[in-house]
């Protein structure tokens, strides 16, 4: 039997968010929103730790009170608007690496996905540890796209053209090629790939397909927070 993956849990979470402020300090259920995926990453029993990365003394108390590993605040060039991602895992694994000895993978958790469970993330992380051959792909979770792209439309030079061309928009919706969203709830990166900054989605990601709409929700409006709040006091089966 192969061995286990030493899985790290990433939670990334900036202080500045605009559209809803403090959010990720914001009490969801009776708990800050960012301990909602740091229980989900501890409930899931696959991470050797869960390390959270973030500019602010606020976010990082709560992550430390909901039983995170924050040992330092993220430096500030990796704390704007434009900032990206890769460079934040890359930032927070070679801290890691160099504390605590190499890791396998690195689950990242959006903290605005707080209904994602602990069995979700241990079905992507199956999903990634069962890749056959020694090279592994990211795993992205991915949701049914609420509009298929043929039934999109781009406006162009004064007029609507379909996403992908007139034909398919004469197919019933049974007949076109289920189309899915990147829902932002889960990934799970290869170390090689997080400690080079490379892109988690390209050619060879894999998809795990989350069909519940409370596991995908994302929170970036106060209508989002709105719908949060009341599944938060709604449980959801079998979410374990």
């Amino acid at each position: 039997m192969a061995d286990p993956l030493r899985l790290l849990a990433l939670v990334p979470a900036r202080g500045g968010s605009k559209r809803l402020p403090r959010k990720n300090v914001l009490m969801l259920g009776g708990r800050p929103l960012i301990q909602w995926s740091i229980d989900a990453a501890r409930e899931s029993g696959v991470c050797i730790d869960v390390l959270v990365s973030t500019d602010d003394d606020e976010i990082a108390q709560a992550s430390r009170d909901a039983g995170a590993m924050v040992p330092w605040l993220r430096p500030a060039e990796l704390a704007t608007d434009t900032a990206g991602s890769a460079g934040v895992i890359s930032h927070a694994l070679d801290w890691y690496e160099q504390a605590h000895g190499a890791v396998d993978a690195v689950l990242l958790l959006q903290p605005t996905s707080p209904f994602r469970s602990a069995k979700a993330i241990r079905g992507a992380v199956r999903t990634y540890a069962d890749q056959a051959g020694t090279t592994r792909h990211p795993v992205v979770s991915v949701s049914p796209a609420a509009s298929h792209p043929a039934w999109t439309f781009a406006w162009q030079d004064g007029e609507l053209r379909p996403s992908l061309g007139w034909e398919p928009l004469s197919l019933r919706s049974q007949d076109l090629t289920p189309a899915y969203a990147l829902n932002g709830a889960l990934y799970v990166i290869p170390a090689e790939d997080a400690r080079a900054a490379r892109p988690i989605v390209r050619p060879g990601v894999l998809p795990f397909v989350m069909t519940d709409a409370r596991e995908s929700l994302d929170i970036d409006t106060a209508d989002d927070w709105a719908l949060a709040s009341h599944w938060a006091d709604t449980p959801a089966a079998g979410a374990r």
